[in-house]
């Protein structure tokens, strides 16, 4: 399939940027790869412990399942902040760099996730408790907002044209990890009597996080910026205002980049987040066995993330983002029937296969495209804004919608699964609508036609 870019009027911003050395693409793999390791993780550790302790530690004078829902409430704020992460960077990412971004934005995350290890619970500190834990929430989520648009942009403008779908899908592989140190860490403290993981032993997960952001902090302080936008600052013809002429110009690759992901995002932080409560309130399962099963489906997503990046490379983003978004559609339902009959075999495929598509394959398979859909001037923004927002209304919600509807439906599951189909359907059918982008100059002005 022939690249878009074909079709299109060349209006370069820039020149033709020079290509970076071996040396360089290597550094800014490792900057985006590390980088979201910290991010998932910090994601994961929140994730798992509003599943199997935080609705204990800090909301206990609740019923259990409005505990999970006001433990999702309080994750959910994450995804709230995030767009506003992302609108507040949108600025900085287009006309200081996205290497600021990264460094920026690594400091607030592991900053937060380290001091959620400090805190006082509800017993000790009653209502303060809950609100320093959801203002810290805030913050992670404020900077994950600009993260992940500031690894892509410039891993997509770093990469050798052929090769976009490939050092994007580090990131992806990246955070992959990450999901499997944050479910490790649990399962190592979860070897410590009760009493000891309630009282101390949860911190030590999020006291961790402290040895990758010194790591990572160190790897992006080091790095170069994309050479895509080093020329476009250096000829000076950046965005005077980022935001404003995304919304102005760039409103069909925001919807389009916003309906895609909403049902992506949905699907993969409900197995991330969502299915371990399922298994732990409804099919009655081990606590212990949640982040056993969050470690096996990130061992999957590590290759899942870095084969469909290179998929897209090979056939094209267009068919391989409708594949994998039909099958997530289809398996919306096989994959609850599997979980409730508390087979631990069919449970581990279930995560195997949920986070194979969902959590990091489909992410990785749209994350070029997404850099592709905008011009070069607002491309940032543009990435930022509309996948973050999208996130709130997949990520950030899914979890409490799916415990809204297993209170409604008492206990059953067949309204979630009829909600994933539902919301993955529309980015399915955005999906068959969005054009083929692969290999399209990053250096145009015009967004995708």
């Amino acid at each position: 399939m022939s690249s878009i870019s074909s079709a299109q009027p060349v209006r370069s911003a820039i020149g033709s940027p020079p290509e970076p050395s071996s040396k360089e693409l290597r550094r800014a793999g490792w900057a985006g790869f590390i980088g979201t390791v910290l991010e998932n993780y910090d994601m994961v550790v929140y994730g798992v412990g509003t599943a199997i302790i935080f609705n204990t530690l800090f909301f206990p004078n609740v019923s259990p399942a409005v505990g999970f829902i006001a433990s999702f409430g309080a994750y959910a704020v994450g995804f709230i902040a995030r767009p506003m992460g992302g609108l507040f960077f949108s600025r900085f990412g287009d006309k200081i760099g996205r290497k600021f971004v990264l460094v920026a934005t690594l400091a607030l995350m592991g900053t937060a996730t380290f001091a959620m290890g400090l805190l006082p619970t509800y017993e000790t500190a009653g209502i303060l408790a809950p609100i320093l834990l959801t203002v810290l929430r805030f913050i992670q989520g404020f900077g994950a907002g600009a993260e992940m648009a500031s690894a892509v942009v410039l891993l997509a403008e770093f990469a050798p044209r052929g090769k976009r779908g490939a050092m994007t899908s580090l990131v992806w592989a990246g955070a992959a990890v990450g999901s499997v140190f944050g479910s490790l860490a649990w399962i190592l403290v979860q070897l410590l009597p009760r009493e000891d993981l309630e009282s101390w032993g949860w911190r030590l997960v999020f006291l961790s996080s402290a040895v990758v952001t010194v790591a990572a902090y160190f790897i992006r302080r080091h790095m170069k910026e994309s050479p895509v936008f080093a020329e476009l600052k250096r000829e000076q013809v950046q965005a005077a205002s980022p935001i404003k002429e995304v919304l102005q110009k760039g409103r069909r690759p925001l919807r389009q980049v916003f309906l895609i992901n909403m049902g992506t995002h949905a699907h993969s932080y409900i197995y991330q987040a969502f299915l371990g409560t399922f298994l732990i309130s409804v099919v009655n399962i081990d606590k212990a066995l949640i982040p056993q099963m969050l470690a096996i489906g990130g061992l999957f997503a590590i290759p899942a993330a870095l084969i469909a990046g290179r998929a897209t490379d090979r056939w094209g983003r267009k068919p391989v983002n409708v594949f994998i978004l039909s099958f997530l559609f289809l398996f919306s339902f096989p994959a609850f029937w599997l979980s409730s009959t508390g087979n631990v075999w069919l449970i581990a495929l279930v995560y195997a296969v949920g986070f194979t598509f969902a959590v990091e394959g489909g992410i990785s398979a749209q994350s070029a495209m997404y850099a592709e859909l905008f011009g070069s001037k607002y491309r940032y923004a543009g990435v930022a804004i509309a996948r973050e927002f999208s996130a709130i209304f997949g990520g950030g919600i899914a979890p409490i919608i799916c415990s809204a509807l297993l209170v409604w439906a008492t206990n059953s599951y067949w309204p979630i699964a009829l909600y994933m189909m539902v919301i993955v359907g529309i980015s399915l059918v955005q999906a068959l609508k969005t054009p083929e982008t692969k290999d399209r100059d990053l250096t145009l002005e015009e967004n995708a036609a």
